[in-house]
Formats: structure tokens, sequence, C-alpha cells
């Protein structure tokens, strides 16, 4: 484990439903190329806070670098959901961008 997920989790400790903490632990696991931890946090984030858009799309960078190309389209179709929902087009842009790469 990195210095900066141990920084981050002792931040979580102290707010445990934290969406930006537990997003930066999420993508902490991504960059140290912990795809499974990674998406667990940001499944986290998504749980705490529906409308953490880019959780969706990291979720999915996560679930296609593990191979599992159907999953990362299911998180992103329902992550372009939410963005329409919460009127984030810069979001819906970007999620909709990567699904027609993976279609």
């Amino acid at each position: 484990m990195t210095d900066r997920i141990t920084q981050l989790k002792a931040l979580l400790k102290q707010e445990p439903d934290d969406p930006f903490c537990l997003y930066s632990i999420a993508m902490e696991y991504l960059k140290a190329g912990d795809r499974e931890s990674a998406a667990a946090y940001f499944d986290r984030t998504i749980e705490v806070d529906p409308s953490y858009c880019y959780a969706y799309y990291h979720k999915a960078r996560a679930q296609k670098q593990g191979g599992d190309v159907e999953a990362a389209r299911a998180t992103l179709r329902i992550g372009l959901e939410r963005a329409r929902t919460c009127g984030d087009q810069k979001a819906e842009s970007e999620l909709a961008a990567y699904l027609e790469t993976l279609s």
C-alpha cells in the first residue's frame, strides 16, 4: 500500500462517507494497478454519492483493464444515465465518448 493510500484511509476514518476521499483512494489503487481494490472503492463512492459521475468512468477503465469489457460497458451506461439525471453534460459527454470506444 502506498503512503498516499495510507494517508487517505486515515482521513476516511474521520469521515467514512466522504465521496471525494473514497474516489481518491480508488484512483490511487487504479494508479498502482490494483484494479479490484479500485473498483471496490469506486463502488463505495457511487453508493455514497450516485451523482459522482467520474467514479463510473474510472470504474469502467478498471474493468476494461481487467479484461471485462462487458462490465465496463454496463458501468458506463449506468453512469451516462446518472449524468443525464444530474445534468452533468461534461461527464455525460466523456462517458458517452468512452462507451463509443468500447462499442
